[in-house]
């Protein structure tokens, strides 16, 4: 019990500074608007019968796949042969509010379910990285789309048959392609928040809007091969064409901002994934809202400035030491 308390409280004291790198402006910006989108999301499916019961999988799947990147789980080991069930306590508190918010719609087998299962994501393996997964994923996504076999190795090459199975399993809601492509989306934002190495961007000493815009071309792409199925499955259900087609230009949209936000604050990971939490949270809040393409036509357009702003000053810091 006492490894237990050091556990949580060390874990503890690890999300304050992140909290603190994060600065407070951004917070106070980021933080009421993930509320929101996972408090409606959460009351959306808590109040439906049937949606109510995909609460305790879409838990213990996000659980399970941010355990499987953690890169602590071999000093843990080291420290306790019992590390696994100090993890097993963190992940059951991270999943008590979304089993608060099923109690509160009297949806008690699910919140039970959900606390159950959420603590078993802690003996989930760790990320492999062998080679026979590489040779299965470079088979699929060029090597140069370097995010997305990442991305894939980590364990989107699973959650997308998973989501795609969801949202065919519930295909009498209306709304759930729409869960499918929001849980795909998280999958994308995972790809994209972790720089590549200044190597990496600096080889051959391109120009900004080279660096940019391959990048842009290849992670649309794929974005819109794997988001076809969902989009598919919105056209033919009560949505239509016209809503699928505005659905997928807002999602490839969101995409595209997703990278341009992984440019325009390099290197610093912190900063990216927090700014492209906002944008996820603005994209899933504001669709419909009259100041949506408004805030759409700001964000795109000061984040292309930006990127090309700062990988501008990238390169060129760059050159002087290639030539020396």
């Amino acid at each position: 019990m006492q490894g237990l308390r050091a556990y949580l409280l060390i874990r503890s004291l690890l999300v304050g500074r992140l909290l603190r790198e994060v600065g407070w402006v951004r917070l106070l910006l980021l933080a009421p608007m993930l509320a929101a989108v996972v408090g409606r999301a959460l009351f959306m499916a808590a109040g439906h019968p049937q949606g109510r019961w995909a609460v305790p999988f879409a838990v213990v799947l996000l659980l399970g796949s941010a355990h499987r990147q953690r890169t602590d789980l071999r000093f843990l080991a080291g420290c306790a042969l019992h590390y696994r069930h100090w993890l097993a306590a963190e992940y059951g508190l991270w999943a008590l509010p979304a089993a608060t918010v099923l109690a509160f719609f009297s949806a008690w087998g699910a919140a039970a379910l959900t606390l159950c299962l959420a603590p078993l994501a802690a003996w989930a393996p760790a990320a492999s990285h062998s080679d026979n997964v590489r040779t299965r994923i470079s088979g699929l996504v060029r090597s140069e789309a370097f995010e997305w076999v990442s991305g894939l190795r980590a364990g989107g090459a699973w959650a997308w048959p998973v989501l795609l199975a969801g949202a065919l399993w519930w295909h009498d809601m209306p709304l759930a392609p729409v869960f499918g492509l929001v849980g795909w989306l998280f999958v994308v934002v995972s790809c994209y928040g972790v720089p590549e190495p200044l190597t990496m961007l600096a080889v051959g000493a391109r120009s900004p809007r080279q660096v940019l815009r391959r990048p842009l071309l290849l992670g649309l792409t794929y974005a819109a091969l794997t988001a076809a199925p969902f989009w598919w499955l919105l056209a033919a259900g009560p949505v239509g064409v016209a809503g699928a087609v505005a659905v997928a230009a807002i999602w490839l949209g969101t995409v595209a901002l997703l990278i341009m936000t992984k440019y325009a604050f390099y290197p610093n990971a912190t900063h990216i994934r927090t700014t492209q939490g906002l944008l996820v949270s603005i994209a899933l809040l504001l669709p419909g809202n009259p100041v949506y393409p408004v805030l759409l036509l700001v964000a795109a357009g000061g984040l292309a400035w930006q990127s090309q702003r700062r990988l501008a000053a990238i390169l060129g810091a760059q050159q002087p030491q290639q030539h020396a």
